[in-house]
């Protein structure tokens, strides 16, 4: 069983999120060795590091609005000059 690109229409989601569709994530699932997700998430996320309340998280930004909080974060950037110490030359490693 292949799995098809998503479509060039496809939103923010469909393209960055990952699998949703029971086909895709039974395919993937079966790739990988496990029955359900729950069993692969079990297998490697270790029950002493999970957290056991929901993420109290803001409603989610629209693909645009999201890139303007980016920017505005970027902009606050500041360029400066690298002072890493004596004897620093620019050098190319193959």
């Amino acid at each position: 069983m292949t799995v098809s690109p998503a479509p060039a229409t496809a939103t923010f989601v469909d393209r960055h999120i990952g699998a949703r569709r029971q086909a895709d994530v039974s395919a993937m699932l079966k790739a990988v060795g496990y029955d359900t997700v729950d069993a692969l998430v079990d297998r490697a996320v270790p029950k002493d590091i999970r957290q056991d309340t929901p993420l109290k998280l803001s409603p989610a930004l629209s693909e645009v609005e999201a890139l303007a909080e980016l920017r505005k974060l970027a902009a606050k950037n500041r360029t400066a000059v690298q002072m890493i110490g004596q004897g620093y030359y620019d050098t190319v490693t193959p």
